[in-house]
């Protein structure tokens, strides 16, 4: 019987061809010589496997029919691929549709392995993971994060180079050092922007971006499998996860003393802020390159890449778009008016800015979420001129490290948060909870109360799966990252209905105080409006008194989770905590929940409400799926758990003589000022690893 774990072996070193050595044991796969490139023939391939002996664990590939690859494999090994190039996401999309139609894991396995060395890794890696997410026999395995892979896309490229030499030098695993990623190296302190390197430049957020997409794909073959796109409120879902990360970014920019984020809005206007990635790409075996202070937008024509918008193009677009928020309604491909009402207007729209295969009239309405991407992307070289590859704003692991990131993105939010202003603002029936008060919120991190402490942090990964070509065996990288010490909520609810009740306490945070230092008024505070959790929790009659722990966070991943090696720390077999691993991975990281603050103190308004869960409840069809970070995630095959809005309660402008947040409260809501300091400490680790060492 084939073991189907196997699978997860060919993301294992993605260069090197897949005869090789694979996983930690060295386990090799048996490959029909038809299935062999012309790159390496059998007898090659005979003299790798005497090479590295011929007593490992063996994999054996069954010889079957290979199904026509020829539309994906056009796609060369060494060029770019970017999942916000239509052609590049439809060949994907039709190597997703073959591995979803395969009648077997055998079978699966037989095609994976023929394609892998024949596609480009990256695309190969992106459709292949869709596709074990989605079928149901492989959906329950569990992917490893993708900086494991693909670390040259995560960190600079001089510390790869000198992880090589120290892998090569110190041919025992416990013997090597961990090499450390410098922490600004991609701009000096000349560079304001360059205050949030922690958050730009995060492995956990950068994976987060790139997970979400992944398990939210905008493209397959037409006719194909269409529930892989389609899923419970996908539009949505665009507008709220990156509305969140706007909203974060701006806490982060005022813990820095710096503005708020501007949209860019003006296609025409310089790029003041230039950004120097300082990565290799090692598919492409060169440069990611940066793009220059002041530069220009001009019309994209790349035939290579099938690419053609014009800045004129992205206007019409806007406009088209504008003009349907205004008046009301969209128009389909039939040309068939739909309304943006209260409930399905903003699901619509994330469909059509994003422009996924789900948007209804993307000859209207076009592609500018997408285009707007890579049109900065290539900024550097619209024609094609030089034979240049897209900027880090051309894939989703690599964008949000630079700053247009930011902006392009407030823009796209304001497209939405112009419909949200179309809407009536909440009634006190749409607020209130009648029979429940909150009496009061707190929060409270070792022994403090209302006081939660930031810090920065050293941790170790294994890199090793992704390190191609090189002897075999661990080798760390130290990265250093925003970190904040644990804490719980802890709040007291009175039920006077006299019989049980259930709720939904909803937790959000945002700074009180804008970048001119005056207290925001709620119109504007509500758009930094983080969420932090949202659980049910029961309420028998009188008082009751509830605690929850920041590490249970509906929007999080554990950082464990994230960055440790998931084969030698498994949670133990067929326990609950193994049943979690399965889930995909998709979450904040859970070490980025907390703004940074500032050392001086940075005052928040810690915000709680209590809803009617029986007004919220969503009847899930019986499967079970992924559990937690639900909030900017969904649940993988059920359908959101929240028949509210995204952002409810304040995902609509406050009623017009509702200037501030305390005005705003009802019975069932409470605020509390918390203050967040930074402590400028660096928690270290020892200059020391081995193999054995536990990593965090």
């Amino acid at each position: 019987m084939p073991n189907k774990k196997d699978l997860l072996l060919l993301f294992d070193h993605p260069t090197e061809p897949v005869f090789m050595d694979k996983g930690g044991n060295g386990t090799m796969f048996e490959v029909p010589k038809s299935y062999l490139t012309e790159k390496y023939n059998l007898e090659e391939c005979q003299i790798v496997k005497m090479r590295l002996g011929d007593d490992r664990p063996k994999v054996f590939v069954s010889e079957i029919s290979i199904p026509d690859l020829s539309f994906p494999e056009s796609l060369k090994r060494n060029e770019s691929f970017s999942l916000f190039i239509q052609s590049h996401r439809q060949k994907a999309g039709y190597l997703i549709d073959i591995f979803l139609r395969l009648d077997s894991v055998e079978h699966l396995k037989s095609v994976a392995v023929y394609a892998r060395d024949r596609m480009h890794p990256v695309l190969f890696h992106y459709a292949f993971a869709v596709a074990l997410l989605h079928r149901p026999d492989t959906k329950d395995l569990n992917l490893r994060s993708f900086w494991q892979y693909f670390p040259d896309r995560f960190m600079d490229s001089t510390v790869l180079q000198m992880i090589r030499e120290e892998s090569f030098v110190m041919q025992r695993t416990e013997d090597r050092r961990p090499i450390v990623i410098p922490i600004k190296y991609t701009a000096s302190d000349l560079e304001p922007e360059h205050n949030l390197w922690y958050f730009r430049e995060d492995l956990g957020i950068n994976l987060h971006h790139w997970h979400w997409h992944l398990i939210y794909p905008i493209e397959i073959t037409p006719g194909a499998h269409h529930n892989i796109v389609k899923k419970d409120r996908r539009g949505e879902l665009f507008y709220y996860m990156h509305q969140q990360v706007i909203a974060r970014y701006n806490a982060e920019r005022l813990s820095n003393n710096m503005g708020l984020v501007k949209p860019f809005n003006n296609l025409t206007e310089p790029i003041a802020e230039g950004y120097f990635p300082k990565m290799d790409s090692q598919v492409a075996s060169r440069a990611f390159p940066p793009r220059f202070d002041n530069v220009k937008l001009t019309d994209l024509h790349r035939k290579v890449d099938q690419l053609k918008v014009g800045i004129n193009d992205m206007n019409n677009w806007s406009r088209s778009i504008y003009e349907a928020i205004h008046h009301g309604f969209i128009i389909n491909d039939d040309n068939e008016s739909v309304r943006l009402d209260e409930v399905k207007g903003i699901d619509i729209l994330g469909n059509i800015i994003e422009s996924s295969v789900l948007s209804p009239n993307s000859m209207l309405y076009g592609d500018l979420h997408n285009m707007g991407h890579m049109l900065i992307a290539y900024a550097h070289d619209p024609t094609h001129k030089h034979l240049e590859f897209p900027g880090v704003m051309g894939d989703s692991s690599t964008a949000m490290r630079d700053p247009i990131f930011y902006k392009w993105h407030a823009y796209i939010d304001d497209l939405f948060q112009a419909h949200k202003k179309t809407l009536p603002a909440y009634k006190a029936e749409d607020l209130s909870f009648p029979g429940i008060d909150v009496l009061n919120i707190n929060v409270k991190s070792r022994g403090q109360l209302n006081r939660l402490t930031t810090f920065f942090k050293e941790s170790d990964v294994d890199l090793s799966r992704g390190m191609d070509f090189q002897p075999r065996g661990s080798v760390f990288t130290r990265f250093t990252h925003l970190q904040h010490h644990p804490f719980e909520y802890t709040f007291d609810v009175n039920n006077s209905s006299g019989a049980p009740l259930l709720g939904y306490a909803r937790i959000f945070m945002a700074p009180r105080l804008d970048d001119n230092n005056s207290t925001m008024v709620l119109a504007d505070q509500r758009l930094m409006m983080i969420e932090l959790d949202k659980f049910l929790i029961r309420m028998p009659p009188g008082e009751s008194t509830f605690t929850q722990k920041s590490i249970n966070s509906s929007v999080t991943i554990p950082f464990e989770r994230t960055f440790r090696d998931q084969d030698s720390n498994r949670p133990g077999k067929n326990t609950a905590a193994e049943q979690e691993e399965f889930f995909c991975g998709c979450g904040w990281p859970d070490h980025m929940l907390v703004p940074r603050g500032k050392v001086e103190g940075m005052t928040f308004d810690l915000f709680l409400m209590v809803s009617n869960y029986e007004n919220e409840r969503v009847i899930q069809p019986g499967v079970e799926g992924c559990s937690k970070s639900a909030s900017y995630c969904g649940l993988r095959d059920r359908l959101y758990p929240d028949r509210r809005s995204m952002g409810y309660p304040f995902d609509r402008l406050p009623p017009w003589n509702v200037t501030s947040l305390n005005q705003f409260l009802t019975s069932n809501m409470k605020t509390v000022e918390v203050t967040i300091t930074h402590d400028k400490t660096i928690e270290t680790l020892p200059p020391l690893t081995n193999r054995n060492r536990k990593v965090d």
